[in-house]
């Protein structure tokens, strides 16, 4: 997939090939399987180490939908970290697939040296697995939250079924395609987005805000696996009216793949999503990674980093870069899914758990 900020286009490939000819740089990319993840993540045992002229290799294991970022991102740090460690290679390996889907991986043994998810609850799976440090949040600057992002519509050329807010997801007639709540970050958010609305309009009632969002998912035609699973079949495909998923993802289909097909609509009131890091230190400490790992997290927050977010349509953590930048990041009025809905933990247990409120309101839920 390339870049869709042209800009950061031309500057990724000249980085391409500073890296071909001075560092060893690969991007291995899994896809939402199982499979694909193992194969994507395999590590050479004694290959890492911290001291100079050593090679030093890390895998960040990331969600779905971040692949674009990460893709354009990690040039930029290899050409940091050269700069400051002349003497070292460092080779940085991706996975990608759905948060929730990612973060088990990790708890069931794939070796990350960082985690760079979606969704505060992966990261807490994490810490309690013991592969996290309790004080992760912590280690890095707004609660290790480099970037955020809101859920917003994806509608069809021109918006012929004239969806404007969430109440015209209740519409006779309108097929919705997100992500499965059951499984990623993305539709997680969608759903919470839409709950949040419907205790917005109508004054916290529980009962009122349950009937809309009951009456919302009858609408949907298709859960997919993944976000970016979701913008396939809804861009590619064409099935649907409107696609629910992360601002940035609809950014890109709208400016790259799927450019002068589709149109984005910004609700109102929506729900911001917070995509935390951190060191996965039972590994790192092991391979002897640790330094590198908090360099590759730490560089997050620069300017050239927090930059790459804006073109990328992800909101910077960095109140001056994302300041510079309000023309393609428009106000939103938001709210964080905890002060709405309780910790992460509650979150989980009360809404996707099996036979949880999704599970309730969805018809056909997927499992």
């Amino acid at each position: 997939m390339t870049s869709y900020a042209a800009g950061y286009q031309q500057k990724s490939k000249a980085l391409s090939v500073l890296s071909i000819a001075g560092v060893a740089l690969t991007l291995g990319i899994a896809g939402c399987s199982n499979n694909e993840q193992a194969d994507s993540t395999a590590t050479t045992e004694g290959t890492a180490a911290t001291s100079e002229g050593q090679n030093i290799e890390l895998l960040n294991v990331s969600y779905d939908v971040a692949r674009d970022y990460y893709k354009d991102y990690n040039p930029l740090f290899v050409e940091h970290y050269k700069s400051e460690h002349p003497d070292s290679n460092i080779l940085i390996k991706q996975s990608h697939g759905g948060s929730s889907k990612q973060a088990l991986s990790v708890a069931n043994g794939l070796q990350a040296d960082v985690a760079t998810m979606n969704q505060g609850s992966d990261i807490e799976l994490l810490e309690k697995k013991g592969l996290v440090e309790a004080d992760w949040e912590s280690q890095f600057p707004d609660n290790a939250v480099p970037f955020t992002s809101t859920i917003v519509f994806l509608v069809r050329k021109d918006n012929p079924k004239g969806i404007s807010d969430w109440e015209d997801l209740t519409k006779d007639g309108i097929e919705i395609v997100m992500a499965n709540p059951k499984v990623t970050g993305n539709g997680r958010y969608a759903f919470l987005g839409a709950y949040g609305y419907g205790l917005h309009a109508f004054d916290n009632q529980e009962d009122k805000a349950k009937n809309y969002v009951k009456d919302m998912l009858k609408n949907v035609k298709v859960y997919e696996n993944g976000g970016r699973a979701a913008t396939t079949t809804f861009v590619q495909r064409g099935i649907g009216d409107v696609l629910v998923t992360f601002e940035n993802e609809a950014n890109l289909a709208a400016t790259d793949f799927g450019a002068g097909q589709v149109d984005i609509v910004y609700p109102k009131y929506s729900i911001k999503s917070e995509s935390p890091v951190a060191i996965v230190k039972a590994v790192t400490d092991k391979k002897g990674t640790t330094d590198a790992a908090k360099a590759y997290l730490d560089y997050l927050w620069s300017e050239p980093a927090q930059q790459l977010a804006a073109d990328l349509y992800l909101r910077p953590s960095v109140k001056s870069v994302l300041d510079k930048n309000g023309d393609k990041l428009p106000p939103v009025e938001t709210f964080r899914p905890n002060d709405a809905f309780g910790t992460w933990d509650e979150i989980m247990g009360t809404y996707f758990s099996d036979g949880g409120v999704f599970d309730q309101l969805a018809i056909n839920a997927p499992q």
